[in-house]
């Protein structure tokens, strides 16, 4: 059978299972991405320590499922943070591009070590050779989560201190500011519905995700919201777009010893609205769907990077399993982690998940077995601390 008959009978396969599941572009390897901080970490009393700005840099890492190995193609000296959710970051779905946003500098107030917001997106080559810096785009203050449609032609990222979504158009090599929509207070992440035609914005101290409708490159939000658990920090929607889920923190970006949840919404419904709530542990962060759409992950704080004192602190990190059965999701299984877990990237064929580990400064390699994960034991160390990470926008 030849490449293009066996890639046609691959799609039919999927199409039968129900499971919508978005081929490799052709040619191309495939890439992730991984922003390190080497600004911040955690004493042992749990209190945040700052330093100052020229170590971060941003991993072009290549993924081989045959060997396990992932490899690094390039570390870019780019500036990025933790201060955001790990989805402050992505690449097109042809991976010509990936763009990280700078969501926050580290400066000296007499003496003092602050966090300021910034307005820098960088805009990242991925068929140059090696990858590199081509573009810098200012953007809202603050900006953090962000996703790019299907088609590749436009993103949107929720910035923080200014309560807004800004809109890029992204066509070819070039990305430019074409909006912004005010949401009116602070939205941690926001993300595409599958077909292109609305949006999710997460509304992380009001609690609730807010509804944007997308015609063609205009954004709008007609001021519907959803109430969802306690600080949601991060969104993701289902492959086939019936599902949304929301991780909900549970405690303002901190573990506190207390069980948090992940919010399911059913995007099929007219509004749209929550219908149920799946109880995963403590301090959900990272979050993201298989490409087969029958999985969803969480990531636990599990306070890792708390106080070595607090009854709730632990060395590790967590990932939560959950079966998407329909529109019924269930909590599987937990697999112990690194220490401080961020990003989350599922291979394409969503065999493997790859966590990133901050504080370990790794990337541990999960399989997934049936609608469990399991650990390979195998781990691939970094050159920093990884505070977001994502493959391409499928």
């Amino acid at each position: 059978m030849n490449h293009r008959l066996a890639a046609a009978a691959l799609l039919a396969v999927a199409a039968l299972a129900g499971c919508a599941v978005a081929p490799a572009p052709a040619g191309k390897r495939a890439l992730m991405i991984v922003g390190n901080d080497e600004k911040q970490s955690w004493n042992d009393a749990g209190a945040g320590v700052m330093a100052t700005h020229g170590r971060d840099t941003v991993s072009v890492v290549a993924v081989s499922l045959k060997k396990l190995a992932p490899r690094i193609v390039v570390n870019l000296p780019l500036a990025n943070t933790i201060f955001g959710p790990p989805t402050n970051l992505a690449i097109t779905p042809d991976e010509g591009l990936a763009l990280v946003a700078n969501s926050v500098n580290i400066v000296d107030e007499a003496g003092v070590l602050k966090s300021v917001p910034d307005t820098r997106l960088w805009v990242i080559d991925l068929t140059a050779n090696p990858p590199q810096l081509i573009d810098t785009v200012n953007v809202g203050k603050q900006p953090s989560g962000m996703s790019i449609n299907r088609a590749g032609t436009l993103a949107l990222i929720a910035n923080r201190a200014d309560g807004s979504v800004s809109v890029l158009r992204i066509s070819g090599k070039k990305v430019e500011l074409i909006d912004t929509v005010v949401i009116g207070e602070q939205v941690a992440h926001v993300v595409f519905t599958p077909d292109g035609k609305r949006a999710l914005a997460a509304k992380f101290p009001g609690h609730k995700v807010a509804v944007l409708d997308v015609a063609g490159e205009k954004v709008t939000y007609g001021k519907y919201d959803m109430m969802v658990g306690p600080w949601p920090y991060n969104i993701d929607v289902t492959p086939d777009g019936k599902l949304a889920l929301t991780a909900d923190n549970g405690n303002s970006g901190a573990a506190d010893g207390q069980v948090d949840t992940v919010s399911v919404i059913d995007l099929e419904l007219s509004p749209p609205r929550v219908i149920d709530k799946v109880v995963v542990g403590d301090g959900p962060e990272g979050l993201a769907i298989s490409p087969t759409g029958q999985m969803a992950v969480a990531l636990l704080l599990r306070g890792s990077n708390a106080a070595k004192s607090a009854f709730f602190y632990n060395k590790n990190g967590s990932v939560v399993a959950m079966r998407i059965d329909g529109k019924k999701v269930t909590k599987t299984n937990e697999i112990e982690v690194g220490g401080l877990p961020e990003g989350a990237v599922f291979s394409d064929d969503g065999r493997y998940l790859y966590v990133g580990n901050f504080i370990t400064q790794d990337i541990s390699i999960l399989r997934v077995d049936g609608d469990r994960l399991v650990d390979t034991g195998k781990r691939f160390s970094l050159p920093g601390h990884p505070a977001s990470m994502r493959g391409r926008t499928r």
